[in-house]
């Protein structure tokens, strides 16, 4: 009994880390909006410079789940639960990937004047993180059922993600010195989307830890 109560101990303290590193990414998405919008290059320079610490933290988590699974001797649901955890930690560390790529983009467009207002990516941004947030929180939790529901979700981002393909493809159609700044918005708003996929990714994880077995949840499109 003391023993498994060590290892419910040592497997809430994972968890606790992955919800951390989540958080971690959470803020790398936003702060790199937040650094596009502003132009502010030592934002983005910090934005590149912190994925090291998110990397750190994957392999820290990382080490842990080795660790029990070699000490602990994990029952199935456990042993599931932390299979998932070294799953959703490599999505969390490429979602990470896609924000420090958009600070490199920020950092490319430097001070050179905005093509169009911002609308249409913040709003992919703080999706992509609302979905991040609970399909990490459902996990936690054991809730398959949001989980499903999250998955359906990704469908608003490509939404997203073709309203604003199609208007920057408008510009660089209409005036071909647009191109060069119209393909790097292009290519944050692709960031956000795959970042949206990875949280989709994570909910299906959910889904196996729960009930055993692996599944790819369609959209409705």
């Amino acid at each position: 009994m003391e023993i498994r109560r060590g290892f419910h101990q040592k497997l809430k303290e994972i968890q606790d880390d992955v919800l951390a590193m989540s958080g971690m990414v959470e803020s790398a998405i936003m702060s790199s909006i937040e650094a596009l919008k502003n132009r502010d290059l030592d934002l983005a320079h910090k934005i590149v410079a912190d994925d090291i610490k998110i990397n750190q933290k994957r392999f820290d988590i990382e080490q842990k789940c080795i660790q029990i699974i070699a000490t602990q001797q994990p029952m199935a649901s456990d042993l599931r639960t932390i299979i998932s955890v070294l799953y959703i930690i490599t999505e969390l560390e490429r979602i990470a990937d896609h924000a420090e790529g958009i600070a490199k983009i920020v950092i490319m467009i430097g001070d050179e004047p905005p093509l169009k207002p911002l609308t249409t990516i913040p709003l992919m941004a703080e999706k992509a993180c609302d979905m991040l947030h609970r399909a990490v929180d459902a996990f936690i939790r054991h809730d398959a059922e949001t989980a499903r529901k999250i998955c359906l979700e990704d469908d608003e981002v490509d939404n997203l993600y073709n309203q604003v393909f199609r208007v920057l493809l408008t510009y660089m159609l209409e005036d071909p010195k647009t191109i060069t700044r119209a393909t790097r918005l292009s290519w944050v708003a692709h960031n956000l989307e795959r970042s949206a996929d990875r949280a989709t990714n994570i909910c299906e994880r959910v889904v196996f830890t729960v009930t055993g077995k692996m599944e790819e949840i369609a959209s409705k499109y």
